[in-house]
């Protein structure tokens, strides 16, 4: 069972309708889904489910198997019959954090170049990222390098390109703890900035804002040691 994920093309849409394919114990399996299935640091979407005659409020969606996502229901809560039509409500105000936050991962990356990250989460009031990076700048010229992309409101976009391109060109991979998810045969890219000339350019398959100008307020909070070379940088975004 399959779920289209209309968020890989549309991260705005905020309200679908889409048919039950299975409904346990474990959660919800649709058609498709505008719910992100939680991966790669970033969490999975919440939200409602309504159907005829009743309703549920999603927790989580996760990955299933066979390119399924789950959505696991709050405890108790009831199960739409298997072939009804549901409609889905996102936690918005939610998961736009997380886009924004998102996409701040991204552009730290653009301000260390040729850095790999090791690690990362996503949360909707705090973030981090980790790097290879044993002497690293103050957190004020992260916070005054990403307070200058943010205001230059470059265009974020998403392309497409085959596995066999990205093995052609690993330096793309930034990330030595996430790598892109392969048997598809085509991998998804972020772009930040002009298509012919990008600030980032990166596999992944999460959701981000359309414009960096739409993140608004970001500061790095602090730098933590994580051992002799890791460095972990902390974010929080303003309201």
């Amino acid at each position: 069972m399959t779920t289209e994920q209309l968020y890989l093309d549309d991260a705005y849409l905020r309200e679908a309708t889409a048919r039950v394919l299975a409904a346990d114990a474990q959660g919800v399996v649709l058609d498709r889904t505008l719910f992100y299935a939680r991966s790669g640091g970033q969490p999975g979407d919440a939200g409602l489910l309504r159907w005829d005659g009743g309703e549920a409020a999603v927790a989580e969606a996760v990955k299933g198997e066979a390119g399924a996502v789950r959505h696991t229901l709050a405890e108790g809560a009831a199960l739409p019959p298997v072939g009804a039509e549901v409609a889905l409500e996102l936690d918005w105000n939610r998961r736009h954090r997380h886009m924004r936050m998102h996409t701040t991962l991204h552009l730290l990356c653009s301000v260390l170049p040729g850095i790999y990250a090791t690690g990362n989460q996503i949360g909707a009031e705090k973030s981090r990222l980790d790097f290879d990076l044993p002497e690293p700048p103050a957190k004020e010229w992260f916070t005054e390098k990403l307070a200058a992309l943010v205001a230059a409101d470059h265009p974020v976009g998403t392309g497409w390109i085959t596995e066999a391109e990205l093995d052609a060109n690993p330096q793309m991979v930034r990330t030595l703890s996430v790598q892109p998810p392969r048997g598809a045969g085509r991998i998804r890219l972020v772009r930040i900035g002009p298509e012919a000339a990008p600030i980032d350019l990166q596999p992944c398959g999460g959701t981000h804002v359309c414009s960096t100008g739409e993140i608004g307020r970001v500061e790095v909070s602090r730098l933590e040691s994580k051992g002799r070379q890791n460095r972990r940088i902390h974010i929080v975004l303003g309201d």
